[in-house]
C-alpha cells in the first residue's frame, strides 16, 4: 500500500532523526542484536502458536536451565515473557525470573508480561532486570509509559503486538482500536529505548518474520525497532540484519532455537562476520 502524503513526511522526518541521532540517544545501535526468548507459562519454558494459550509446547521444565545455555554464548540480552502475567494482568512467575537472573550473570534481561502500572514496573526493576517491556500499558495508558521512561532512562521498551496491523492487548487476546504505526508515532518522543514489533500471525509458526511491516513501522520513528515472530532460520536473522538501514535493530528468536532450526552459536558468529 503506497504511503499517504502525511505518512511519507513522517517517514522522512524519522529518517532524518535516525541520521542525526547521537549514540547516547540509543539510535542507531552499534550492532544488530540477536535476542533469544524464554516464555514462561506455569513455571515452565514454552512457546505458543500465534499467541494461543491452548497451543503451548513445553520445551523445558526449568527456564533457568535454558537461560544458562543461552548465557554461555555472546548474546546481547535475553528476552523473558511472563505469559501467566500477561493473561492475569500482574506478574505471576517471579520465582522463575529470579532463578533466571541468578543463572545468567551479567547478561541483561528484558522482561514483559503483566506489568500494568508504575508500581509493578518499579518492583520488577528491583529484581535486577535490565529493561521492562510494556505492551498493554503502552496501548491503553501511554502517559504512564512516558513517566516510566522519564524515571528510568534507557530501561523502558514498548512492545507493539499486532494482528493485521491492529495492536493486540491483554496477552494478545483483545484487539485495541489503535494501529501499530499510530502507536509507534504516539510514543516516539516518550524516551523509550526500543520498540519490539511482533506480527502475531507469524509468532511461533516458523513461517518467516514480517520484515516489510517491521521496516515500514521503523521508517516512521527514530527509535530502534526489534522484529519478533516467525523466524525460522539463520537466513531469516541475516535478512532482518540486512534491513538495519531501514531501522530494524534486532531480532527476537524463540521456537526456532528450541527446535534446532536456528543454531544460536553459529548465527551469532555469522552476524559478527557480516
Amino acid at each position: 500500500m503506497p504511503l499517504s502524503v502525511s505518512d511519507a513526511e513522517a517517514s522522512k522526518r524519522a529518517e532524518r532523526a535516525r541520521s542525526e541521532a547521537k549514540p547516547s540517544e540509543g539510535r542507531p545501535l552499534s550492532s544488530f542484536e540477536l535476542i533469544p526468548a524464554i516464555d514462561i507459562l506455569g513455571g515452565r519454558c514454552v512457546r505458543l502458536a500465534q499467541g494461543d494459550y491452548e497451543q503451548a509446547t513445553v520445551y523445558a521444565e526449568d527456564p533457568a536451565e535454558v537461560a544458562t545455555r543461552f548465557a554461555r554464548l555472546s548474546i546481547p540480552r535475553l528476552h523473558v515473557v511472563d505469559l501467566d502475567g500477561a493473561k492475569a494482568g500482574r506478574p505471576r512467575n517471579t520465582d522463575a525470573l529470579r532463578r533466571i537472573l541468578a543463572c545468567v550473570g551479567r547478561v541483561p534481561v528484558q522482561l514483559g508480561g503483566g506489568l500494568r502500572d508504575l508500581a509493578a514496573i518499579e518492583e520488577a526493576l528491583t529484581t535486577g532486570v535490565g529493561r521492562i517491556v510494556l505492551g498493554t500499558l503502552a496501548a491503553r495508558e501511554p502517559a504512564v509509559v512516558r513517566e516510566a521512561a522519564r524515571r528510568h532512562p534507557g530501561r523502558i521498551v514498548v512492545g507493539i503486538d499486532a494482528r493485521d496491523g491492529w495492536v493486540a492487548v491483554e496477552g494478545w487476546r483483545e484487539r485495541s482500536e489503535k494501529r501499530a504505526i499510530d502507536l509507534a508515532r504516539e510514543l516516539e518522543d516518550a524516551g523509550v529505548a526500543a520498540i519490539i514489533f511482533t506480527d502475531i500471525g507469524r509468532d511461533g509458526m516458523l513461517q518467516g518474520p514480517n520484515l516489510e511491516a517491521t521496516a515500514a513501522l521503523a521508517s516512521h520513528v527514530a527509535i530502534p525497532v526489534i522484529v519478533s515472530g516467525g523466524i525460522r532460520s539463520a537466513a531469516d536473522v541475516l535478512a532482518a540484519a540486512a534491513h538495519a538501514e531501514r531501522g530494524i535493530a534486532g531480532a527476537i528468536v524463540g521456537r526456532a532455537l528450541y527446535t534446532g532450526a536456528v543454531d544460536l552459536a553459529s548465527t551469532l558468529e555469522q552476524l559478527a562476520c557480516s
